[in-house]
């Protein structure tokens, strides 16, 4: 069996009030096509497939449209569980509806998906956060887990909230104790799987995931996933990588585009997993990483002054990306320069002055030997460009006299 795993599309996202649905729109083109090409058996979707709980209709429709596209008319079978920035409801919503076409969706902990036919395949067997597939003669057993609150693992796990002595259990106890109970399901001669949106001790925030642990009370051990598990899908984090404590079979795919600044030192992938069982042995079990690309990249520009930023804006203006501008200056930056760049550099996200004034002894002596109308001269020619004239001169020192009068 093949199966792609994929997480955090996070549909509908912006950047400084920024779309960036275009980009999305062409990673869900081509992740059909990487789908296709790799002749894909199961697709699993680890979480966070919106940015929020209600997600603009475009995002509703791309995601409905990749859905259709990656099934193949209920050829491949899809599964989708929610993320923390999911409506559980609302992502499942569509359910009847999708599975005709092969697609399953779980949006809360221990969601019994119905068994029956999906698309050309079937739900052989299921319960309370399991389920059990067959795809083209393959079967898998597959442990779900979409986002668990600790309110939602409270209502899933009312049994195991303290331990034999009274003592709350952890968030991690309690998760150790979900897949504990349903690892019974896992056999020898099924393919074993695990899917869900969670945050494992010890990995690398990516940078633009919206935290869900507080003083580390959300975060699960490695140890809380079955040790028969062939693969382990997980979706929350954005940076691609090996779960500490899963023996390398368990990975966070990460997102699919880089979201923000943070997220630019490294790159972009899906996973592939090729795993085949025979009378009760493992014969395979490769996972391969493929690149995804970057369709508008997220740059910063240093400049050393805001002539060499207008020139570099000019110089870029028919590139496609995403800038952030930081720019050495003595003063602050004139709202006709920013004009000025953006003029050349539509995508601009946020210009940031680097002030490079340092009052040295020397120059604060200088300074004070300056009369008030010098040093307001001098100013006046930096920020405006041009001389103050005598009149504005003599309306400010008119001024600071009827003050110190006072």
């Amino acid at each position: 069996m093949k199966i792609l795993h994929t997480a955090d599309w996070h549909l509908g996202k912006n950047i400084e009030g920024h779309s960036r649905m275009d980009e999305q729109e062409c990673f869900l083109n081509d992740f059909s096509e990487i789908v296709e090409r790799e002749d894909i058996d199961l697709v699993i979707i680890a979480g966070d497939v919106y940015d929020s709980y209600n997600p603009p209709a475009r995002a509703e429709k791309m995601f409905y449209e990749a859905l259709k596209r990656l099934s193949n008319h209920g050829e491949r079978l899809i599964l989708v569980i929610a993320g923390n920035h999911d409506n559980p409801q609302r992502l499942e919503a569509p359910g009847p509806l999708a599975r005709d076409h092969g697609i399953l969706m779980a949006g809360v902990p221990k969601t019994i998906i119905e068994p029956g036919t999906y698309g050309n395949h079937e739900v052989v067997d299921s319960g309370a956060g399991f389920v059990e597939i067959q795809i083209n003669g393959e079967k898998a057993m597959i442990l779900l887990l979409p986002y668990p609150s600790e309110k939602r693992l409270n209502e899933v796990l009312y049994d195991e909230v303290t331990d034999d002595s009274g003592n709350q259990k952890s968030y991690s106890d309690r998760i150790f104790s979900y897949f504990n109970q349903l690892e019974s399901h896992f056999r020898e001669d099924t393919i074993n799987l695990v899917t869900s949106h969670i945050f494992a001790m010890g990995s690398e925030e990516g940078g633009s995931e919206r935290s869900i642990q507080l003083g580390g009370t959300y975060i699960v051990e490695g140890r809380c996933f079955p040790d028969m598990a062939h693969y382990i899908a997980l979706g929350h984090i954005h940076k691609p990588q090996i779960i500490p404590g899963t023996k390398g079979r368990g990975r966070y795919a990460g997102s699919p585009i880089h979201f923000n600044r943070r997220e630019i030192t490294y790159g972009k992938k899906c996973m592939v997993v090729e795993i085949v069982v025979e009378n009760g042995k493992t014969l395979k079990n490769n996972i391969r990483e493929i690149d995804l690309k970057i369709y508008k990249p997220i740059e910063v520009w240093q400049c050393e002054s805001v002539e060499a930023a207008i020139l570099k804006c000019q110089e870029n203006a028919e590139r496609s990306c995403w800038v952030y501008l930081e720019i050495e200056t003595d003063h602050y930056i004139r709202e006709d320069e920013i004009k000025k760049m953006k003029e050349y550099k539509a995508d601009i996200l946020e210009v940031i002055p680097r002030l490079t004034t340092i009052l040295t002894e020397e120059k604060l002596e200088k300074l004070t030997e300056q009369s008030f109308g010098d040093v307001f001269k001098e100013f006046y020619r930096k920020e405006r460009g041009t001389e103050a004239d005598d009149e504005v001169l003599e309306l400010l020192l008119s001024l600071v006299l009827q003050e110190e009068k006072s």
